[in-house]
């Protein structure tokens, strides 16, 4: 058999220049590119073999670790997982810098290959610089911390072990219900050895990206149980964008009348107007949405994780018989609420139960739709005053978000994450007519949007315009990659909404302590002479300039403070051809119309302050009001609530009504 000597390091960037991916004709390089930031543990390894190896794996300079792996996250979520990139790191503090980004990806499903150096496999070195030396375990190196956050995890003590570890990489990698951060330790001794590889292991290679199919009597039972109920919801998640089941989402809901709400991961699923598709769920949902859900009596998730957000800490599903159908290629994911899982990807699943309610002369209902309607249009009202009137004192975050909601055009993707922006874009982002909205929120993690806005670019580098919606203090912890996006030539916006605080803690530190402290950008009080009073950020407002922190990265930059000038910015920035950014002065403690649903933030058990004492009452009141447990009920159950013999088989149970939580 005809073999090839090269590193450990040469030999992956051969192999991951040879992987593509496939699915539905489309094929596509799995991993176009590499990020990387250099040092002493893969400068001589990796930077030597993308040097003399990587003519088909592009090259690009990040400015942080972290962010490096959040521009690969943004760019697999926008090819909808069908490709990603790779990021590699120097051992110590550059790998360790990846954690939070593995973190993320894992959480959301989405795919990235990590390469993070480690200290070297032989030990006649001495333990080395940035090595952690753990008191009873020599093997253990600070990369043993991507353990819980990586859906695969190898180290590569020998070269051949990449025979076996690269291609597990890539199966995970484009595997619908394994998928996550892909994590290889490559020791820095080990990167620059040499092994006499096969041939044929770097001949290309093509992953199909599946579509489990759902069980048949599984679609049925879904199907009677839609036909029998009276308010039926679906909620739609991120895997109807990944598994581009949009079309057949439409289809079933225009079809048979079921209306539509939108997650997180899911907003932008209803890419047309139409009366149900109701927008956002949950803890940022619209009001009208969740009070449609909590008279709901099945609830049909489509690609969703149901956290706390969507389902408002297991309280908004309030009917007493409701029940739950999940469709989901994650088993964990199709079995919460003791729903009825059809393990299978979202596509196939709902043109299989669009045919099954159509056999069965499923109609939508008159009633049911003009109630939605009503719904709909009272809500219509007071988003309408949210984003489109003017504020006597300035200009609102919601005002800011209007007049972004009128520039924007078809092909535009608004990308939120962290503090009020993603919730804010939930609630009142119209994403249909191709007007996406790009929300990280299964971590909720700041920094996140400004590196995503490089993915995303790179992933639609002719599309319209990628807007970066981020408040000031999300801008202050990570800016840097306004430097790479300068060096790449990539064509982004910031806006940055500056209110002078991390503003939607503020918030929440309201709601829950009933006491302003820590989250606001103020000055340090001084105490008089001989005070015995602790100093506070408590003073003015900081003096930042924004604007002057861009442009000193390279960015074109503006500051506004109302809705003339942000237009004029809007416009300007997308003419230029580089990073922009606009730096939008808004009005603190003023935000949009409440979801009224509830959140379970527990304020301090204990506490000699009054305002304390009396939100701990009332949460502790509406949690045993609100909370609710689900779970699957006997068949018998189910077939007598709706006054039939108990035929349903064991393997499709329908969940039991609501039960509360115990109290602890």
């Amino acid at each position: 058999m005809p073999t090839v000597r090269l590193t450990t390091a040469q030999a992956i960037v051969r192999y991951l220049s040879a992987q593509h991916s496939e699915r539905d004709g489309d094929r596509r390089r799995l991993i176009p590119a590499l990020f990387g930031i250099f040092g002493h543990g893969n400068v001589a390894g990796l930077g030597q073999a993308l040097e003399e190896h990587g003519a088909d794996l592009p090259y690009m300079q990040a400015r942080n670790e972290q962010s490096m792996v959040h521009s690969a996250t943004a760019f697999a979520k926008a090819t909808r997982r069908g490709q990603t990139l790779a990021c590699a790191a120097s051992i110590g503090p550059g790998s360790t810098n990846m954690v939070t980004g593995a973190a993320l990806a894992t959480i959301n499903r989405l795919p990235v290959l990590l390469l993070a150096s480690d200290t070297y496999a032989t030990r006649r070195q001495g333990p080395v610089l940035q090595q952690l030396e753990h008191p009873s375990a020599l093997d253990v190196s600070v990369n043993d911390a991507f353990r819980p956050v990586s859906r695969l995890f190898d180290r590569i003590q020998r070269p051949e072990q990449l025979l076996t570890a690269l291609p597990e990489a890539m199966r995970v990698l484009t595997s619908p219900r394994e998928t996550g951060a892909v994590v290889l330790a490559l020791p820095q001794d080990v990167q620059s050895e040499a092994y006499d590889f096969p041939e044929s292991f770097f001949a290309e290679r093509t992953w199909t990206i599946g579509r489990p199919q759902p069980e048949p009597a599984l679609v049925e039972r879904a199907a009677e149980l839609i036909e029998r109920a009276e308010r039926p919801l679906v909620i739609a998640g991120g895997g109807v964008l990944y598994s581009d089941a949009q079309a057949e989402l439409e289809e079933l809901a225009d079809a048979f009348g079921l209306p539509v709400a939108e997650t997180f991961a899911g907003k932008g699923a209803v890419r047309i107007g139409a009366w149900w598709g109701l927008g956002g769920i949950g803890l940022e949902g619209t009001p009208a949405t969740n009070a449609l859900a909590a008279q709901a009596d099945l609830v049909i998730s489509v690609g969703t994780r149901l956290t706390d957000f969507p389902t408002a800490s297991q309280s908004l599903f309030a009917h007493p018989e409701v029940n739950f159908v999940a469709i989901n290629v994650d088993g964990r994911d199709a079995h919460k609420q003791g729903a009825l899982a059809l393990e299978a990807d979202a596509r196939d699943t709902l043109r299989a139960l669009s045919d099954a309610l159509a056999a069965r002369g499923r109609r939508p209902s008159a009633t049911y739709r003009a109630a939605i309607e009503e719904g709909a249009a009272a809500w219509a009202s007071r988003r309408a005053a949210a984003l489109f009137e003017d504020h006597a004192n300035g200009m609102t975050q919601g005002r800011l978000l209007g007049v972004m909601q009128e520039a924007a055009r078809p092909g535009d993707t608004l990308i939120a994450a962290a503090g009020g922006p993603p919730g804010d874009v939930l609630k009142v982002w119209d994403a249909t007519g191709e007007r996406h909205a790009h929300i990280e929120f299964g971590f909720s993690c700041m920094g996140y949007e400004l590196p995503a806005a490089l993915g995303v670019r790179m992933a639609q580098p002719d599309d319209g315009e990628v807007i970066a919606f981020i408040g000031d203090g999300t801008f202050l912890m990570a800016p840097s990659e306004l430097v790479t996006a300068l060096q790449e030539r990539l064509a982004i916006t910031v806006v940055i909404s500056e209110n002078h605080g991390f503003q939607v803690i503020r918030r929440l530190q309201m709601a829950r302590a009933g006491r302003d402290f820590g989250n606001e950008f103020r000055a340090r009080t001084e105490s008089g002479a001989g005070s015995a009073e602790p100093t506070r950020l408590s003073g003015d407002y900081l003096g930042l300039d924004l604007a002057a922190i861009a442009a000193g990265m390279g960015a074109r930059s503006w500051r506004v403070s109302d809705p003339g000038s942000l237009r004029a910015a809007l416009d300007a920035a997308r003419d230029h051809d580089g990073p922009a950014v606009i730096v939008a002065e808004t009005l603190p403690h003023v935000d949009l119309p409440g979801a009224e649903v509830w959140w379970d933030v527990a304020p301090a058990e204990v506490s000699a302050d009054p305002v304390v004492q009396q939100l701990r009452a009332e949460y502790e009141a509406d949690r045993a009001r609100h909370q609710r447990f689900h779970h699957p009920a006997a068949p018998q159950e189910v077939a007598e609530s709706h006054g039939q013999s108990p035929r349903i088989p064991s393997a499709s149970r329908a969940p039991r009504t609501n039960q509360e939580a115990p109290t602890p």
